[in-house]
């Protein structure tokens, strides 16, 4: 059983997080409104993007050159993942191979 305490502190804490998402929320734009606020960029990288990055593709053009420390942020946390995923079963099998029986989950 829970602390009265906790669960009391608790309520206000999820009040004022649900609050900043509801005000979040209020504040992005309706779907499918022309905001030219985020319409200058795709345009300029569709004007200047081969002339300013020399790539002959233009999803290349924006995924090397303009994004390259977000994609190479993003293959890190990937790789990350993918090598914990793999250490962690390869010590599974190593685990079950020393005592050599088989545990039933």
């Amino acid at each position: 059983m829970r602390p009265r305490h906790l669960v009391l502190l608790a309520i206000p804490l999820v009040l004022a997080v649900g609050a900043v998402l509801l005000l979040i929320v209020l504040e992005m734009p309706v779907y499918g409104e022309v905001n030219p606020t985020f319409n200058y960029v795709m345009e300029r990288y569709n004007r200047d993007g081969m002339a300013e990055t020399g790539a002959t593709n233009i999803v290349t053009a924006v995924i090397l050159d303009y994004r390259a420390y977000d994609t190479l942020i993003e293959t890190t946390v990937l790789f990350t993942a993918t090598m914990g995923v793999l250490l962690n079963l390869k010590s599974r099998v190593r685990r079950r191979a020393a005592d050599g029986r088989r545990r039933n989950p």
